[in-house]
């Protein structure tokens, strides 16, 4: 696509790793292609040094200063199920308060005539219409829009098409309304105080465009999706990555397998021990990264696994025989891109969707982490790790993943729809912006 002119793109995303790191590569591609970028995130996203090149916009920073973030994982790891989605729901509240307060001031000061919003802070969406300016979502995490045919985010519910599972997801996604609703209640009482109507949900999304980092297979059917909503591949690249420290000389020969259970939900040291005990006793090398780097990793583990306060997980993929993992998206699909097999134990947020796609692609299996014992992961472990057929279809979704270009395809349509400002529609891009096909 031709783009006659460049924009100022504020990238609106939340300071979590997972969330911040597909946005940067997306907004390190904006940048190549000339344009400015300026990140709009809590103020401890500026740490990471993946966010440098961009230039800076904090929002909330009375409310949320530097160390937040720590203090927020270390309360929110310590939670699973329900307690978890209450602790993060009376987060959000306050994130997208602040977001609605600080945003258009930040929109005025930078100059910013274009925005990406990170799906889950779609309240970002009603500050550029309030503002007049064009907006596009991006889903960094799993793709939240509903619809009756495919279980809530949440659940690990499998897909089914009868009626029953249809009504089951239906009363599921009303749950989640009914959780976030005071979410929704803040978006449009400030709507309402720009002479604006309100909007039915959360995450109501763009008009002009929504993009989705998962490929087009990792999904349940679908049927009820926008027509401007487009799959386009996962955002990775080494550059958000930041540089970790590993004795490599700590490896042999037998096959690896590494587990990680994220940068948030790490507090769990119960989860690391049942990891651990369920490795003991196999001709295998255990790597468990724990995700954080003031915990002390523990040397009285059983099996003697090397355990790693961060780990280079790029490049441990391109040798691992299995991946442990939380489910967050963009571990599964970084195992996914290096054919890698997988068992997740999921903890909360998106993490029992992911791991429910994971098992319908055949690529792996799951155990919800309050469920997970040694036994019942050695038995996970022994299943994925014993029959090829796990193996075989991950290298399957490995060859589909290298043929997509998702960090581009996904900057050709931004572009797009902040140059014409009308619906980017699947059925109108050309054969060129299709990037990899179906």
């Amino acid at each position: 696509m031709s783009t006659p002119r460049t924009f100022h793109i504020g990238l609106v995303v939340p300071d979590y790793t997972g969330h911040l790191s597909p946005m940067a590569t997306l907004g390190r591609e904006l940048l190549r292609r000339g344009h400015r970028v300026t990140l709009v995130s809590l103020p401890d996203a500026a740490t990471k040094s993946f966010t440098a090149r961009f230039g800076f916009a904090p929002i909330g920073e009375r409310e949320f200063p530097v160390g937040s973030l720590a203090r927020f994982a270390e309360e929110q790891g310590r939670r699973s199920g329900l307690a978890a989605i209450r602790f993060i729901v009376r987060g959000y509240v306050r994130e997208v308060e602040v977001l609605l307060r600080d945003l258009p001031a930040l929109v005025a000061r930078h100059g910013l005539d274009a925005l990406l919003v990170d799906q889950v802070y779609g309240a970002g969406n009603s500050v550029a219409e309030h503002l007049d300016i064009p907006v596009v979502n991006v889903c960094n995490a799993l793709a939240l829009n509903t619809e009756p045919g495919v279980p809530p985010f949440m659940t690990a519910w499998p897909y089914r098409p009868s009626l029953l599972a249809r009504a089951r997801n239906m009363l599921g996604d009303q749950v989640v309304a009914w959780v976030i609703r005071p979410v929704l209640q803040r978006i449009n009482e400030r709507r309402a105080e720009w002479g604006l109507p309100p909007v039915d949900g959360v995450n109501d999304g763009s008009d002009l465009a929504q993009i989705t980092q998962q490929p087009p297979f990792f999904d349940f059917p679908r049927s009820r999706l926008p027509d401007a909503f487009h799959y386009t591949g996962p955002f990775h690249d080494r550059d958000s990555t930041e540089p970790v420290p590993f004795p490599w000389e700590k490896l042999d020969d037998r096959p690896l397998i590494y587990a990680s259970m994220g940068t948030l939900q790490n507090r769990l040291p119960r989860v690391f021990e049942v990891i651990a005990e369920a490795g003991a006793g196999r001709d295998t090398q255990l790597v468990i990264s724990l995700g954080s780097t003031d915990a002390e990793p523990p040397t009285d583990l059983p099996g003697n696994p090397l355990v790693v306060r961060y780990a280079p997980q790029l490049d441990l993929l391109a040798r691992a025989a299995l991946v442990i993992t939380h489910a967050g998206i963009n571990t599964a699909l970084e195992s996914l891109a290096h054919g890698v097999p997988i068992v997740a134990l999921p903890v909360g947020n998106d993490q029992p969707g992911v791991a429910a796609r994971l098992k319908y692609l055949g690529v792996g299996e799951f155990i919800p982490v309050h469920k997970v014992t040694p036994a019942r992961l050695r038995a996970a472990i022994d299943t994925v790790g014993g029959d090829p057929a796990y193996r075989a279809k991950a290298q399957h979704y490995q060859h589909r993943i290298a043929e997509l270009d998702g960090v581009r395809r996904a900057a050709d349509i931004a572009e797009e729809a902040f140059r014409t400002r009308r619906p980017v529609r699947r059925q109108e891009l050309s054969e060129t912006t299709e990037g990899g096909r179906r």
